[in-house]
């Protein structure tokens, strides 16, 4: 019957050591150099979500507006700013938002117009988003008329 044991009582040596406290300062570098990275998204989420917000609300106020038979509708384009908190002034946190809605009559349909909203938060984003829907009347949407 063989035993076979192994009697190393040396422990860690020195060079071991630096070799393992040079490879955990190299992850650590490199985990730190993602920092700016993943700031940089976390800020073009932040901004994207409080756009899509701003779009969504002004695209469904146009279409509301839109479809009540008592209103009038004007085309064409109307540019103005919105703020994230949706106060007439800036909050502390606040994203100012240019957004431009155009409005125009779609040709060979009465009563039918396509609204496109664009949303942009500059100097971040110039391009930003942008959103079409075609909206007509709807008589079960008469409200308010005199």
């Amino acid at each position: 019957m063989y035993s076979i044991i192994c009697k190393n009582n040396k422990g860690i040596s020195l060079v071991e050591s630096i070799i393992s406290v040079l490879l955990v300062s190299i992850g650590l570098i490199a985990f730190m150099s993602l920092q700016p990275t993943s700031w940089k998204t976390s800020a073009r989420t932040d901004y994207l979500g409080r756009a899509i917000m701003v779009l969504n609300n002004e695209i469904m106020t146009q279409e509301l507006w839109i479809m009540n038979p008592c209103n009038t509708v004007t085309t064409g384009t109307v540019d103005k700013v919105l703020y994230s908190s949706d106060q007439q002034t800036a909050q502390s946190g606040d994203v100012s938002f240019n957004v431009q809605t155009v409005t125009s009559a779609v040709s060979g349909s009465a009563n039918t117009w396509k609204v496109t909203v664009t949303v942009t938060w500059p100097p971040l984003s110039t391009r930003g988003i942008t959103d079409n829907m075609i909206v007509t009347r709807q008589e079960s949407f008469r409200f308010g008329c005199i």
